[in-house]
């Protein structure tokens, strides 16, 4: 059950469609949206290039940005709005650097920082995850056709699935509901859209909990 002022978050592995099930969301719910400026990131396509040498830039990026736009889009109060919805939570950036800074004293560097940065930095009310195969994911990056996305290894999406479930192993306070989609098509399929908005409104416990959305 969504409160108002909740922020809700969509995560999920990279290609799997958060964005647009934010954007499928918001139509039917008067939230306010909160999505990643990723194409603003000018490391990106270089960090896919030669990871081992943008890792820290484009990770530095990321963090700095995303806190700087959830933290004016959070502190905006706004009469108008039910809840928050972002297809991100602050919580990614460091996982991403887990991933993929190798250097131990980077990554040091970069936790010190995350840590100042999210300290007393609100948390996500709700967490729901797009998990897909990575089969699957592979399909719908190379859907999209962002060429820097098109050589992505499977054992990195792989790595990115672990860190999460790693992460939300770790939650206490906040209900996590992993969204077990498949190939399905929440775009096309009313049904299934509908499966996944129930679940974004219906009473959950804190933890994980795992739901088959049904095409």
């Amino acid at each position: 059950m969504i409160n108002s002022g909740n922020y809700i978050c969509i995560e999920g592995n990279i290609g799997t469609g958060k964005t647009t099930l934010c954007e499928l969301i918001q139509q039917r719910d008067q939230c306010k949206l909160i999505l990643e400026e990723f194409a603003d990131n000018p490391f990106l396509k270089y960090f896919y290039e030669d990871p081992e040498r943008y890792s820290f830039t484009v990770e530095l990026f990321f963090l700095t940005e995303r806190h700087k736009q959830l933290k004016n889009d959070l502190l905006q109060p706004d009469l108008f709005i039910t809840y928050y919805l972002s297809d991100y939570c602050l919580i990614k950036s460091l996982l991403f650097a887990k991933n993929n800074l190798k250097q131990e004293e980077e990554f040091k560097l970069y936790n010190k920082l995350y840590n100042s940065l999210s300290n007393d930095f609100r948390k996500p009310d709700r967490i729901l995850y797009i998990h897909r195969p990575i089969n699957i994911i592979q399909k719908q990056i190379k859907a999209r056709g962002r060429s820097y996305e098109l050589e992505i290894p499977d054992a990195y999406l792989q790595s990115i699935e672990e860190m999460y479930f790693q992460y939300f192993q770790t939650l206490k306070d906040t209900p996590c509901i992993i969204l077990h989609c498949g190939e399905v098509d929440y775009i096309n399929n009313p049904n299934a859209f509908e499966q996944i908005y129930q679940c974004l409104h219906k009473e959950f416990t804190t933890g994980i909990h795992h739901i088959e959305v049904k095409m």
